[in-house]
């Protein structure tokens, strides 16, 4: 079937469409999901969280409907980096009923063009496009629409072949999760197959997910942001990044990761908390940061990294995954004797040292779409099958 101007039914978007966002930004082209307050943007003004923080991980558009056919015109912002052979085009998957049944994507739209020899970005101009899903069923149903989780998305417009209607069911609980790129979903193909996406779905709780690419650097503005977000369950993935950037030394780490976790509690007194350390990540097991690209593997047009500390540097209290997965677990031990709503996961219980040995990180830092899938499933039976947040959701819950 073709839908034509006269049989389609243009439906305003506005945010009571939208799920997973933690504010909406109103563009000349339409709306943009931001997953920090703009309060936050101008305190963390750097131009990899800002990028980070405008791609809608785990961000979706949430309605009820009979329609057959869904088009919804978006102005993506694509990624291209200078040397390397072009991204593919972001994901949009269609769930229905708590299903994936269809998939989309939107070409053109604006390019941030980056070139990592120099440290440049310039970003240049596009037009919207549209991404359209066709044959569904035709019946009532609860629709879904997972935004790319890696590429900045502006919501142009929807149009239907049915009537539309806010179909957002409030009675589930909100989880608000926190992490680095491979909470943001970095080497996973499509928006539902992130980690945290894949346990969201199968635990049926609601996602809020701020994950931000080379940004969970314990920044105070992202703590005052979850204090503020509602939420019934509440983890913090923390570490990676840390490394990574070789932020800070050994006597810094300790009483900022105590002023992150007291900042959320000033929101979320009780509510279960979970601190959960680095995956394995064989490059920072013992050698400290800075992280930084694989020059030699650009050049052979591929993405990679390395690290550049010395083991003998964490004498000097340089940090690596080893020591922070240690600091972290004492942290939460000190924290557990006054406050029985927070817990520690082990990271390697979600990808340790054997599951690298058979399943390596493709660019010795992030988790390919298999092992995303494999650490969200592993997350709901450590933490939502068996663990503290099963029990919180209580017997009324799904």
């Amino acid at each position: 079937m073709i839908m034509t101007k006269d049989s389609s039914i243009a439906t305003p978007l506005s945010e009571a469409f939208i799920k997973g966002a933690v504010e909406i930004e109103s563009t000349p082209a339409g709306l943009l999901p931001h997953r920090l307050p703009q309060w936050a943007r101008a305190q963390g003004a750097d131009g990899q969280l800002l990028m980070a923080e405008s791609q809608p991980s785990g961000v979706r558009l949430v309605f009820r409907t009979a329609a057959t056919i869904i088009e919804l015109d978006t102005l993506p912002t694509k990624r291209a980096y200078v040397g390397l052979p072009p991204r593919p085009d972001g994901v949009y998957d269609l769930v229905i009923d708590g299903k994936l049944e269809r998939q989309a994507s939107v070409s053109g739209g604006k390019v941030l063009r980056i070139d990592p020899a120099r440290g440049s970005a310039n970003l240049e101009p596009g037009e919207p496009g549209t991404a359209r899903f066709a044959g569904l069923p035709a019946r009532d149903k609860i629709v879904e629409i997972w935004l790319p989780h890696d590429e900045t998305t502006e919501l142009v417009g929807l149009r239907t072949d049915a009537p539309v209607e806010v179909g957002i069911d409030r009675s589930r609980p909100v989880w608000l999760h926190h992490g680095s790129s491979i909470s943001q979903g970095s080497n996973a193909a499509t928006p539902t197959g992130i980690w945290p996406v894949v346990a969201a779905l199968k635990a049926n709780v609601d996602l809020v997910n701020l994950g931000f690419g080379g940004s969970a650097l314990l920044d105070s503005f992202t703590a005052r942001t979850m204090a503020y977000t509602p939420a019934d369950l509440i983890s913090v993935k923390l570490g990676i990044n840390i490394v990574n950037a070789d932020l800070m030394r050994l006597r810094a780490f300790g009483p900022a990761v105590h002023g992150f976790l007291d900042t959320i509690r000033e929101g979320h007194k009780q509510t279960p908390l979970v601190v959960i350390s680095p995956i394995h990540c064989p490059i920072h097991e013992t050698v400290p940061g800075p992280c930084a690209f694989d020059m030699a593997a650009l050049g052979e047009g591929r993405v990679a990294f390395v690290a550049q500390g010395r083991p003998e540097e964490v004498a000097q209290g340089k940090l690596t995954l080893s020591v922070i997965r240690e600091q972290l677990k004492a942290i939460v031990a000190q924290r557990a004797a006054t406050d029985p709503n927070i817990h520690y996961v082990d990271g390697l219980a979600l990808y340790g040292a054997a599951d690298n040995a058979t399943m390596p990180l493709p660019d010795a830092l992030h988790p390919d779409g298999q092992t995303h899938r494999m650490m969200g499933e592993r997350f709901v039976d450590l933490v939502f099958s068996q663990g503290v947040f099963g029990a919180a959701r209580g017997p009324d819950r799904p």
